[in-house]
């Protein structure tokens, strides 16, 4: 049930990490508040297809 997903900055739509999350728990998107390094600072970030 787990997938992996991509997490894109949302200022400057780098794609910087990849986690997992269960689809069953998450059907929406996440979103997750984690530091970008192009921005240097913590920025929201969001789960890309």
């Amino acid at each position: 049930m787990r997938v992996n997903i991509t997490l894109e900055c949302t200022e400057c739509h780098e794609r910087n990490y990849l986690t997992s999350k269960n689809k069953r728990n998450n059907p929406s998107r996440m979103e997750l508040k984690k530091y970008c390094p192009r921005e240097r600072k913590v920025t929201v970030h969001r789960e890309t297809k």
